[in-house]
Formats: C-alpha cells, structure tokens, sequence
C-alpha cells in the first residue's frame, strides 16, 4: 500500500510540475512581447522609449542578449559599455527586470526575428495620439489623474501612487515618482502613450494587466502629462508631507477647541443646577 501512495504521490507532483512548466514556459512569446515589452520597444515601427528591436541581433551576440533579457540591471550595473550606451539613449530610463527565464528570453528573440524578417511593423502606437491635443483633453486628462473621473476599466487613479504639478493639496502618493516630467523622460507621445498601453513596472503591469487604459483615456493623460512638462515643475515630496501634518495639526487643533467648547457648556449646565438646587434648599 505504501508503495502504491509513494508512487501515486511522486505522479501528483510530476503533473504538477509540467503543469507549472506549461504556464510559465508555455506563454506565446508574441503575448510575452505584448505585455513586457511593447510599452518600451517596436519591432519596425520605429523608436519608444528603448530602442526599436528590429534586427537587434545584428547588434549584439545572442548570448549577450539572453543575458540582458534576464537581468538587465546587472548588466548595467557591472559597467557594460553597450548596456550604458542603451541607457544614456534612453534618457536614463533603466530597462525594469522582466522576470523570465532563459529559455522564454530565447523563445522571445526567435519572435523578433521572425518579426524583423516579415517586414510588418510590431507594436508602437495609433495615429489619434499625434492629433493636436485641446484644452478639453488636458483638462479631462488632470481629472483622470486625480480621480475626479474613474478610469473606464476600474483602474487606480495616477494619483493614487504619483504625484504631478499642481496635483491637490496633499499631493499624489509616493509610491512611484513624480510624473511632471515624465512626458520628456519618455520621448514625448509616443513613448509615453506606448508606456500607457502596456506599463511593464512590476506594480504597474499587476495593476493595470486586466484593467487597462482606453485609448481615449491614454490620449487624455498624454495631453495632461504634456501640459504639465511644459508648464509645470516637479513637486517636492517634502512639501506633501508638510501639508498632510499641518492638516492632520489644523484638525487636532479644532477637535480640541470644539470638545473644550462642548465641555464648558456641560460642566456650566451641571454647575447651574447644582447652584439652583442649594439656594433652594437655604430657602427652605
């Protein structure tokens, strides 16, 4: 019997480890693109915010690339001359880590070479974002931002997590960065629309994986977000913090007074009594 459980127990496990495989290895690398990496990179259609990936391995060994693929903080941490150079490109902004294996890295080169070679242009954004924007966008774009309008699919308002210039009074939150210049850090709409599309930060691909932007809402933000580059500058977080605690004092401060009013007015109510009913009893 025990040697039925042992082996009945060792297939359970065998099937859930090629089920877990599935998942993770079984992933078309056209999705993988989709989700990791076309808010950054086209394949043909030219420059985002990283470079356009269009016969990348003509640039650099493949070995090279699998490698950056899985860790490109590392690579770019430990000096390389060519990950710098992809940096100093994309002004400054770091390739985030996409979490996958070697193997789903190779999957995902073989995908843009066949890509490369079949002349059709892969991700990059719509020609609606290089409309001229008016002040009805920017404006419905600030409220999407703050939350005054919900996001169509459900979504965090921006502010939630970021703060923009001229943001409400305690600011935006702090979990991700100020994003009054993000519009320049992102290569301007295209960059910045595509990054909307598709966010592949860790907190921000959770987020956003089954509740994404509409276009209509992208174009908004993207209007807000270039207003705010132009026009604005970049809130001191310091200055959010001092506005919450003057508020939170402000608010402590008129408790007080208002239970010191209520109090006073108790105790002189008891007081009166207990004076009416002694003259009452000298009376007598």
């Amino acid at each position: 019997m025990g040697e039925h459980f042992n082996t009945g127990h060792s297939f359970i496990v065998l099937s859930l480890a090629l089920l877990f495989q599935s998942l993770v290895y079984g992933q078309e690398p056209a999705q993988i693109f989709k989700e990791k990496c076309a808010s950054c990179h086209s394949i043909g259609a030219g420059r985002l915010v990283g470079p356009d990936l269009k016969d990348v391995a003509s640039r650099q060994k493949r070995e090279w690339l699998v490698e950056f693929i899985v860790d490109p903080k590392k690579k770019i941490s430990g000096g390389d001359p060519y990950a710098q150079k992809l940096v100093s490109e994309s002004r400054g902004v770091i390739m985030p880590s996409l979490n996958i294996e070697s193997k789903t890295a190779e999957k995902l080169l073989d995908y843009i070479g066949e890509q490369s070679r079949s002349g059709s242009p892969q991700g990059g954004v719509g020609s609606a974002v290089m409309k001229p924007f008016s002040g009805s966008d920017v404006e419905r774009g600030r409220l999407l931002f703050i939350g005054a309008i919900t996001l169509a699919n459900g979504a965090s308002a921006c502010v939630s997590c970021h703060g923009a210039a001229q943001a409400p009074l305690l600011g935006g939150g702090q979990l991700g960065p100020d994003l009054t210049r993000v519009f320049e850090r992102l290569g301007g709409r295209q960059g910045l629309s595509a990054w909307l599309t598709a966010p592949a930060t860790p907190t921000m691909s959770s987020v956003f994986k089954n509740r994404g932007l509409t276009e209509e809402e992208i174009n908004s933000l993207v209007a807000y977000l270039e207003d705010r580059a132009k026009t604005g500058r970049e809130e001191d977080p310091s200055v959010a913090t001092l506005n919450f605690f003057l508020l939170g004092l402000g608010g402590t401060v008129t408790a007080l007074v208002l239970f010191e009013t209520a109090w006073r007015k108790r105790f002189r109510g008891v007081r009166r009594a207990l004076v009416l009913s002694a003259k009452k009893n000298g009376e007598e």
